[in-house]
């Protein structure tokens, strides 16, 4: 990968959909291990590999608690907090383009929902 280009960077860091997810549930605040793998649908193993490189880069904050039984959240750092617009603007693409029920999505000229708008309490929101 070339390490001079921000755009190819960038796609390396996040350009896994596991991360997109973290990211995005972290956006909402801090989450422990368990919310994230029920709302990220991931295993174990690999939940714990992508926080491990997300910390690793600073995205992620790792914070483990002296109690009984032992408590460990996650939380954006200020860098990781800066994806937050890029996954919003994924979040706008994939509403207007990708799901609306049909292969071309919405259509030229639809309106995107903002942000927030459409999601539900029920099962994990994907995108």
């Amino acid at each position: 990968m070339e390490d001079f280009c921000p755009i190819a960077r960038t796609a390396e860091l996040i350009g896994d959909v596991y991360v997109l997810l973290i990211v995005r549930d972290l956006a909402k605040g801090p989450r422990r291990f368990g919310e994230l793998a029920r709302s990220v649908r991931a295993n174990s193993r690999t939940l714990s590999d992508r926080l491990r490189r997300l910390e690793v880069e600073g995205i992620v904050r790792r914070t483990a608690y002296p109690e009984i039984p032992p408590r460990v959240e996650y939380e954006l750092t200020e860098k990781g907090r800066g994806l937050v617009s890029v996954l919003e603007a994924m979040r706008q693409y994939g509403t207007r383009w990708l799901l609306a029920g049909t292969a071309g999505g919405v259509g030229a000229g639809a309106p995107a929902r903002g942000p927030g708008e459409g999601e539900t309490g029920g099962a994990p929101d994907r995108g």
